[in-house]
């Protein structure tokens, strides 16, 4: 039983269960999230990366995640070298049964498969340290590094179980469960995952805060 209990099955159900109860509770109380800005109003130059371009999410994709607001850029570094993709998908509520999807839950979907995955920590400004899930990807011939976290208020959460701990305690203590899903993709060259890691830590740097300040305080 008490193995059970530790169980992967078990924290869902509990999590599920939590869930209701906090649904329950709060339903009669209107969310209260402060305002923000839009995604879209994320700066063009980014701590010396700038914008490649910017590409539309699909129809497809906005069913399904039913984000409030999408943003899908791509940079590039200073010296021009390396691309760098950007998405992030912020939920003002959710409540209504809408949050984030685990980018590791798209790998197979997608003709993706993942080789390995750990947590890495990215040293920002101030001496303040961040924990995101990093993982490494193939398709084919063509291998990437994929960085993502959950960002909500002044919070960065890589697991997906204390995530959704935090929107309970969000939604008891504050009344809000907003959240928001940030991804970085960044190809891996020649085999040489720690500069791809490098890469795509330096470039979290650049738009972290900028980022931070376009989500609800």
């Amino acid at each position: 039983m008490l193995k059970f209990l530790k169980s992967t099955p078990a924290k869902f159900i509990t999590i599920l269960l939590v869930l209701q109860t906090v649904a329950l509770y709060s339903s009669v109380r209107p969310e209260s999230v402060p305002p923000s800005a839009p995604l879209a109003s994320l700066p063009r130059n980014l701590g010396g990366w700038s914008l490649l371009r910017e590409d539309a999410v699909d129809q497809e994709t906005q069913e399904v995640l039913k984000a409030d607001d999408l943003l899908f850029r791509f940079y590039k570094n200073p010296e021009g070298t390396r691309a760098a993709s950007l998405f992030v998908a912020a939920f003002r509520s959710q409540r209504t049964g809408k949050s984030p999807h685990s980018p590791k839950n798209c790998l197979p979907g997608s003709g993706w498969s993942q080789l390995s995955s750990d947590l890495y920590t990215i040293h920002l400004d101030g001496g303040r340290q961040i924990a995101v899930n990093r993982y490494i990807v193939s398709h084919g011939e063509e291998r990437s590094l994929v960085m993502y976290w959950y960002q909500s208020r002044d919070r960065v959460v890589a697991d997906e179980f204390k995530a959704k701990f935090w929107v309970m305690a969000d939604s008891l203590r504050y009344n809000r469960t907003d959240t928001a899903l940030v991804r970085v993709v960044i190809n891996i060259t020649g085999q040489n995952e720690q500069e791809a890691t490098d890469t795509a830590a330096n470039f979290v740097q650049s738009f972290f805060k900028p980022l931070h300040n376009s989500l609800p305080a």
